[in-house]
């Protein structure tokens, strides 16, 4: 069925009183966009930030009468907004009934990743079965190769030989690097995430792709036993990037690899200084303004 939806642009500080609104006046899901293209990186844990100017849309059933919805709100708004002049404008339109599930996978296409390596999700045929494929399907987790990071990470792997090689992937989210590593011909991988549902979804995409369970272990970072790797991936983001350091660089043994990025090009700096006092850091390779930035571990002194 068709769904309604009630678009209204406020200010941040407002953001609880008209949500409270919409669910009063019987919506199914509130959500929040930013309305002016304003970035907002790596908030403080336990903190959620809003835009300046933040668009809150109320999704309603179609068998809500519209007009006398928006009366609600507009009654609602005169008492609950008295600080706002002028008062933010609701805006309606019909949300045409889709399978949106259906509407992401039709759109998700297979992806060459430098001279090998091809991503291809699990519904569609591989365009080139001589190829190195992953056949991917995300679930819940992280980590499609769409975005620019895990693009740089997915071409920089297919670019060095990796054969018999331990891997650690830390942050695995869908698997992806993880499983690119071992069809390149890593010899195992040591997968690592805080969300188990990444877990579930790396060791499901490492059945998809026919490869030994010996191969991959999925731990917490908590659980993971400490093994010094002939490389080590980490696609987070710039603070726990920083945060991470001593930990990560002890997983790497002497003359091993590091492969980090989630990073914006802004951040390269902060990243080379706080690894160089373990690696000898190489140059970053750069895409959409998101960078990657891989070096060798030095040897012990």
């Amino acid at each position: 069925m068709p769904w309604l939806q009630i678009k209204v642009s406020i200010p941040p500080e407002q953001a609880d009183t008209y949500e409270d609104l919409l669910l009063a006046a019987g919506c199914a899901a509130v959500t929040y966009q930013d309305a002016a293209d304003q970035p907002i990186f790596e908030p403080d844990l336990g903190t959620t930030p809003l835009w300046n100017s933040t668009v809150v849309t109320g999704l309603f059933a179609a068998e809500h009468d519209l007009r006398e919805t928006l009366d609600l709100l507009h009654n609602a708004q005169q008492s609950l907004s008295a600080d706002l002049n002028p008062l933010p404008e609701f805006k309606a339109e019909i949300l045409e009934d889709k399978d949106w599930e259906r509407e992401w996978m039709d759109h998700y296409h297979p992806m060459q990743f430098g001279r090998r390596l091809w991503v291809c999700p699990s519904w569609r045929e591989a365009p080139e079965p001589g190829a190195v494929n992953l056949m991917l399907d995300p679930g819940l987790a992280f980590g499609t190769g769409t975005h620019p990071t895990t693009a740089l990470c997915l071409e920089w792997l297919d670019a060095q030989t990796l054969d018999d090689r331990q891997v650690v992937d830390y942050g695995c989210g869908s698997g992806i690097l993880g499983i690119a590593a071992l069809l390149l011909g890593a010899r195992h991988v040591q997968a690592i995430d805080i969300d188990p549902q990444a877990l579930t979804a790396t060791r499901d995409n490492l059945e998809r792709n026919r490869l030994p369970a010996a191969t991959l272990d999925t731990f917490l970072p908590l659980d993971a036993p400490l093994i010094e790797a002939d490389l080590l991936v980490a696609n987070i983001l710039a603070g726990p990037l920083c945060q991470l350091a001593p930990t990560l660089a002890a997983r790497v043994k002497p003359n091993g690899r590091i492969l980090l990025s989630g990073l914006l090009s802004q951040q390269a700096d902060e990243i080379v200084s706080t690894y160089s006092q373990w690696f000898e850091m190489d140059a970053p390779g750069e895409r959409e303004g998101w960078i990657r930035i891989s070096g060798t571990r030095k040897q012990e002194s």
